[in-house]
């Protein structure tokens, strides 16, 4: 499984795996867009403070 260890300061700081080894070890093939679905986000109260400062300025579109 390991294909080559590097040390960095006496510690393990590197390791090379193939590409199966590091799916088996990652978790699998899931999408980017599975891990940001968060389930259940509907019932989260998200109500931000309105924005102060230069962001606050519209922008001239004109």
């Amino acid at each position: 499984m390991i294909a080559s260890l590097r040390l960095g300061g006496g510690r393990p700081a590197h390791v090379l795996l193939s590409i199966e080894d590091y799916r088996t070890l990652a978790g699998g093939n899931v999408s980017l867009i599975d891990l940001l679905a968060m389930p259940g986000s509907a019932d989260i109260d998200f109500e931000p403070p309105p924005l102060e400062g230069r962001f606050s300025v519209p922008a001239d579109l004109s």
